[in-house]
């Protein structure tokens, strides 16, 4: 008999997994404590933007395979396999992980887990948590030590998660010597190891490390090009044909490799602070001043562009439109959380600019983030009577803009690429001053 699945917090990651996990053909419930979100998702409607989700979502409502509550105990009685899938945020004031949410689902679970089964953990967590919560379950549930716990890491990109959770780069189970939690595992993802998904089996510890190490060195590669681009600003070069030559090397390779504005979002942020602080607390911290330098040029890239939309008003914001293409830290996404596009925005506006934000997706989260800003419908509404056009969040829809239609709209033709992917030569036959992050302004030509 196929196991049930449990899904303990139904946010970004919990709704997906649910989703996904009834997908891969089980029975699957769904808890949360936020009644209104349950609703929202019993409706068959996302909490979040993500392609694809809804439609499963829509499928395995009416297929019975699906359905939400907010009851731990009704979850416990459900699953035998139950996975928690909260938050893991950056605290307050602090650079370490907020374990709040982690230990509030276990500590709402175990006392109803009167049964053999098995407790999977996704979130992302400080190395040493797993360990942790396994001796809380073993002390708090009734079936005791029957009450196995496990750490499955989550992988999933925004704006791909649909895809991750059904055909994953690979899967790892952090799992203790001698338990069920491996068999329970290997029976739950079937279907994938069927299919060739490569499968790691460690300890819990290296299970954990598995997720903030990706995150960090992601971080890693996206600062280094980043901070070539401002070597390339000091010394006339083009970072875009910098990273297309270092591509080329296999063991470098070209993704996350594009230069622009940096990364944003709830994840690699948080999680490489978190990383650090929990290595500070090993005595290990010396081994990570690497990624504060790395969050540092992160940061810059947000000041820097700032400092360019400045130029290009003429050294001042005073009395001057500024549009901001994007809202989301990426394309594909409503998230606002740590997004650069609206970290510029909100600076500029303090300098006194008048700033007009369109995104086609994450509006809604961008008012309620940065109620102070104002927000278009379009972008051609954003770009109404602007001075510069800050391109900031890379949707394929602004790559799409036909520059000479804006630029019936602004009032000067000036348009920041902090993403490095519009075309420079398009825009520039269209009578804009464009410019990048990283990437020289041409001379120009005589007589003008």
């Amino acid at each position: 008999m196929a196991p049930r699945i449990t899904v303990i917090g139904t946010g970004y990651l919990g709704a997906t997994h649910a989703a996904g996990m009834a997908e891969l053909g089980y029975e699957v419930l769904g808890m949360d404590v936020d009644p209104d979100k349950v609703s929202v998702l019993s409706s068959g409607r996302s909490p979040v933007f993500e392609p694809g989700l809804e439609e499963l979502l829509a499928r395995h409502l009416a297929s019975g395979r699906l359905r939400f509550t907010t009851s731990a105990e009704e979850a416990a009685r459900f699953g035998d396999v139950h996975f928690l899938c909260v938050g893991t945020p950056q605290k307050k004031g602090e650079m370490a992980a907020d374990m709040t949410y982690v230990d509030a689902a276990v500590d709402a679970l175990a006392p109803h887990l009167d049964r053999p089964c098995v407790v999977v953990g996704k979130s992302t967590v400080p190395v040493g948590t797993a360990a942790r919560l396994s001796q809380r379950l073993a002390d708090t549930a009734p079936a005791g030590e029957a009450a196995e716990l496990a750490w499955n890491p989550e992988f999933l990109r925004e704006g791909y998660a649909v895809q991750d959770t059904l055909r994953p780069d690979r899967l790892v189970f952090g799992v203790r010597p001698g338990g069920r939690a491996e068999e329970a595992l290997r029976e739950v993802y079937a279907p994938l190891l069927g299919a060739g998904v490569p499968l790691v089996v460690t300890d819990y510890a290296t299970a954990e490390l598995v997720k903030v190490s990706a995150n960090a060195f992601l971080a890693t590669k996206i600062s280094f090009i980043n901070a070539m681009a401002e070597v390339c600003e000091a010394s006339g070069a083009d970072v875009t044909q910098l990273s297309a030559a270092l591509a080329h090397d296999d063991r470098i390779g070209g993704r996350f490799l594009n230069a622009g504005l940096g990364f944003g979002g709830g994840c690699l942020p948080k999680d490489i602070r978190a990383f650090m602080a929990r290595a500070g607390e090993l005595g290990a911290d010396q081994a990570l001043t690497f990624l504060r330098e790395v969050d540092a040029i992160n940061m810059r890239r947000r000041s820097r562009m700032v400092e360019l939309a400045r130029e290009q008003c003429g050294g001042g914001f005073l009395g001057r439109r500024i549009a901001v293409l994007g809202a989301a830290f990426k394309p594909n996404s409503d998230d606002t959380r740590d997004s650069p596009a609206l970290n510029v925005a909100a600076q500029i506006q303090l300098q006194g600019g008048q700033v007009s934000v369109y995104d086609p997706k994450a509006l809604d989260n961008a008012r309620k983030a940065f109620p102070g800003l104002n927000y278009a419908e379009s972008a051609l509404e954003a770009a109404e009577g602007a001075h510069v056009v800050l391109h900031l969040t890379e949707w394929q829809e602004f790559r799409e803009l036909d520059p000479l239609v804006l630029g019936e709209r602004v009032a000067e033709r000036r348009v920041l690429d902090g993403r490095n992917v519009l075309d420079a030569e398009r825009w520039r036959a269209a009578g804009w001053t464009y410019r990048a992050l990283g990437r020289p302004q041409p001379e120009p030509l005589p007589g003008l």
